[in-house]
């Protein structure tokens, strides 16, 4: 991984005021990642939200502070909550920044890596910054979107994936909009099933045209050298299965369901 030299970063923050300057700015992906495994924790807290049991973290490296989400949870079930095979695992936290990274959506789901917090593995996952508020609250206020399009599309990027990771915990306050009415989604750990169908392909109304060129280049070998261990391979499978079926229905819908969603700085 690339890191960014202190010295680079204290440059970078002489010439923008800090007011004005987050660390999303002027970190790679690659750059958050490393940050994220070697940055020293200096405080942790319980986030009031989910039953995973997320801690929000603040993390430095002397130079750069910024919090990160923690989760350690590994729970597997034989049956619970009207599902065979329950899970809910960190791992799956840091398989869908790694898909989203090779689906040409990682502007969209904060980067997340593997790292012990009090002996426990946990997925350290980037704190998002400016969030404006989740879908929750905006469904309460009924605000709408000041560019409905880019919200659409957005919403559109977010149903494909959730069908391809057959995510089984997409609420509303796991969809975060910032300052710039961007949506980021996060807490992916109740995903990455066996199922070889569809949760929902009602839901598949169109896709980024960038999307759908990169689902069709997925293959086993890629997507196990991805995810190591975190993902199995019956998994794996059923999320080649699930590609296959998504990149039909949308060859069957043809040009009209196909747009280029913008990349986001």
């Amino acid at each position: 991984m690339r890191t960014l030299h202190r010295s680079a970063l204290s440059a970078v923050l002489l010439v923008v005021p800090f007011a004005f300057l987050h660390a999303a700015d002027v970190l790679t992906p690659e750059q958050k990642e490393d940050f994220l495994t070697k940055a020293t924790i200096k405080q942790s807290k319980d986030v009031n939200k989910g039953t995973t049991g997320t801690l929000r973290v603040t993390l430095t490296d002397g130079t750069l502070t910024h919090e990160a989400s923690v989760q350690a949870i590994d729970d597997y079930k034989q049956s619970f909550l009207n599902e065979i095979q329950f899970k809910d695992t960190y791992k799956d936290n840091i398989a869908a920044w790694k898909l989203a990274r090779l689906l040409g959506i990682g502007d969209m789901v904060p980067p997340s890596v593997k790292r012990t917090y009090q002996g426990k593995p946990a997925s350290f996952t980037w704190w998002i910054d400016n969030v404006k508020m989740d879908e929750t609250e905006r469904r309460a206020k009924n605000i709408e979107a000041p560019d409905k399009d880019a919200w659409n599309q957005e919403n559109n990027v977010m149903q494909v994936f959730d069908q391809l990771i057959y995510n089984m915990d997409r609420n509303q306050t796991n969809m975060l909009i910032d300052q710039g009415w961007h949506l980021w989604l996060i807490d992916h750990s109740r995903s990455f099933r066996t199922h070889k169908t569809l949760k929902d392909s009602s839901v598949l109304k169109a896709i980024d045209r960038n999307m759908l060129a990169k689902l069709k280049t997925l293959d086993e070998a890629t997507l196990t050298k991805e995810f190591g261990r975190d993902v199995s391979k019956p998994e794996i499978q059923g999320l080649l299965a699930r590609r296959d079926l998504i990149v039909k229905l949308f060859e069957a819908k043809g040009e009209s369901a196909l747009f280029d969603r913008p990349q986001r700085n």
